[in-house]
């Protein structure tokens, strides 16, 4: 709970709800205003990424394959606000073709999942999500 904005804690969950905030709207100039310069992005069962070039190449390929709500959002900060955890659910829709999956055409999917934030001088440092690929790719291949 946000008391008044004037712990970290309260800051950092500030700035991480309005990550996922521009995130629900397409916004990824609003998701990169976030994040440090040299972001580091530990892609889910992939390979660390850094900058916000090639974090802003990401966004924009995943925003184009799946239209994404993240919902039911909880996060968690450490007192001195360097470190965040958010725990929600994906409301998705495959809407272009992907590499390793079957060809889009318009399925849904709902995924638990979570995300991982370092936080420096106010702003995203490093973030991670993590949710079950298996699970996305089973849940559009029935759909």
């Amino acid at each position: 709970m946000i008391i008044d904005g004037s712990r970290a804690a309260d800051r950092t969950s500030a700035l991480i709800l309005r990550f996922y905030a521009a995130f629900n709207r397409g916004d990824v100039e609003g998701m990169l205003e976030c994040c440090s310069d040299d972001v580091a992005h530990d892609v889910n069962q992939g390979q660390r990424e850094t900058g916000k070039s090639a974090y802003r190449a990401y966004l924009e390929r995943i925003l184009r394959q799946h239209r994404i709500e993240v919902r039911d959002i909880v996060v968690m900060s450490v007192d001195d606000g360097t470190r965040a955890a958010a725990e929600f659910v994906q409301h998705g829709v495959y809407l272009d073709s992907a590499p390793g999956l079957p060809a889009a055409q318009g399925q849904h999917y709902v995924l638990p999942s979570g995300g991982f934030f370092s936080i420096h001088l106010g702003k995203i440092a490093r973030v991670a999500h993590h949710y079950n690929l298996q699970e996305r790719a089973a849940q559009i291949e029935r759909r």
